[in-house]
């Protein structure tokens, strides 16, 4: 398949798109050879400003940025939306040529699945992956994993970031690149939010116009539980309860309002001073994620 070159406005550099595993390392080897360090951005594309976020700051921190654009299959569950995931490919192109961006890995199916989804071999991050999202989403997380690894062991970047809108998935993608061993950083990035307070996401299009404007809610009913916790409360329970109330009463459907530690999403106790709390809930056809973080100073002793 090799490489086509993208046209970009006179001065910038021309990225290059490569479809094979040979054009990437082909591209890799080289860069290696020159000494230069590389950043990588895995993504499913439809791309947003959050994922431009992560773009800008790989570009700070390295001499080359790779951006992957591939639907994984195997992290969606029977009777989700992979085969109606949005594939804008040809905008997104555009979109990364005019960041800057100096690689395009955008594979299809059989170049990092050659032996077919079915029997593939998979990478699975034991604990972490069962969870919140993984509860609900029963082997989304190996699914993650295995691409995740692919795609390391081929792109072998200094550096790979990854937005904390799925904060799971960035905890469960630390442990993996941990626990193999694979010489990577991995670089958790801020959430990037719409004006009223709604997490960008690829998913934000299956909402409806009145559905959007309810949409900020979850944002809302998290910082509501953040505030109780900065306030001294430690009740976790009612403050999940009334999480999962305010939702209702907006129309989602739930599936956890949770709080948890920020370090290994562990189950918290009243002495714990870096806590995140987490939430996912549908609202119509959209199954919508985020998160907040919260520092709380250490309970006076005694």
């Amino acid at each position: 398949m090799g490489s086509l070159p993208i046209q970009q406005p006179a001065g910038m550099n021309r990225m290059r798109t490569v479809y094979d595993l040979p054009g990437l390392r082909e591209s890799i080897g080289a860069w290696r050879r020159e000494g230069r360090s590389i950043a990588f951005v895995p993504t499913m594309g439809n791309l947003h400003g959050g994922h431009l976020s992560l773009l800008d700051r790989a570009r700070q921190i390295a001499d080359r940025t790779v951006v992957s654009i591939f639907v994984n299959p195997i992290q969606f569950g029977l009777g989700e939306d992979y085969a109606r995931y949005p594939s804008t490919l040809k905008e997104d192109s555009r979109l990364l040529s005019g960041r800057g961006l100096d690689l395009l890995f955008a594979p299809d199916l059989a170049q990092l699945y050659p032996g077919g989804v079915d029997t593939d071999t998979r990478v699975t991050v034991p604990d972490l992956s069962s969870i919140l999202c993984g509860k609900f989403r029963p082997g989304h997380f190996s699914g993650v994993a295995t691409v995740v690894t692919k795609l390391l062991i081929n792109a072998q970047p200094d550096v790979v970031l990854f937005g904390e809108k799925d904060y799971q998935q960035y905890l469960v993608i630390r442990r993996l690149v941990a626990d193999l061993c694979i010489p990577v950083e991995v670089i958790a990035m801020p959430i990037v939010r719409e004006p009223d307070g709604l997490a960008m996401s690829s998913r934000n299009a299956y909402l409806s116009a009145a559905e959007r404007q309810r949409a900020p809610m979850i944002y809302q009913a998290l910082q509501n539980a953040a505030d109780r916790l900065r306030h001294g409360e430690r009740d976790y329970a009612s403050i999940e309860r009334a999480g999962v109330a305010a939702l209702e009463k907006t129309g989602f459907r739930p599936e956890y309002f949770s709080v948890r530690r920020s370090e290994d999403l562990g189950e918290p106790r009243p002495a714990d001073t870096k806590l995140s709390i987490l939430t996912a809930a549908w609202l119509g056809v959209a199954r919508l994620i985020d998160n907040v973080k919260v520092y709380l100073d250490p309970l006076p002793k005694g």
